[in-house]
């Protein structure tokens, strides 16, 4: 499928991968504006194509400039990384997971939103997983 998503990158570098998945694509400069602390411009574009060199972006000219992009479609990576922190914060648990997302006081559910998730978990069980 591509690279793993989390094991290898740095705390920039997954700064950096959170800026690209955001926007979908970036320059440098939009990266500059949206990490915190930033360093120089040639130390993102430094990393940037360290992060080209394992996989994790692409790029493309626009005229004079470069737009970066994901080389994994997000829908991957989210699957990617939600099974690694299953994996690793839950023993592999995805009802610890979920009970611990909506255990979470920034979780605010509404009735309807509700109703969807129970649609879910009853579909889930019908299908046996």
């Amino acid at each position: 499928m591509g690279p793993e998503l989390t094991a290898d990158l740095s705390r920039r570098e997954r700064q950096i991968m959170d800026v690209l998945y955001a926007m979908g694509q970036a320059t440098v400069g939009d990266v500059l504006e949206r990490i915190p602390d930033p360093p120089s411009y040639s130390a993102v574009r430094a990393t940037m194509r360290v992060l080209e060199e394992k996989g994790h972006v692409v790029h493309h000219q626009d005229g004079p400039r470069y737009l970066y992009k994901p080389a994994v479609a997000q829908d991957s990576a989210r699957s990617a990384a939600l099974r690694h922190l299953v994996r690793t914060f839950f023993g592999g648990s995805a009802e610890a997971a979920a009970a611990a997302l909506l255990g979470m006081s920034e979780t605010r559910l509404k009735p309807t939103d509700l109703e969807r998730l129970a649609s879910r978990v009853e579909s889930a069980r019908t299908e046996g997983r």
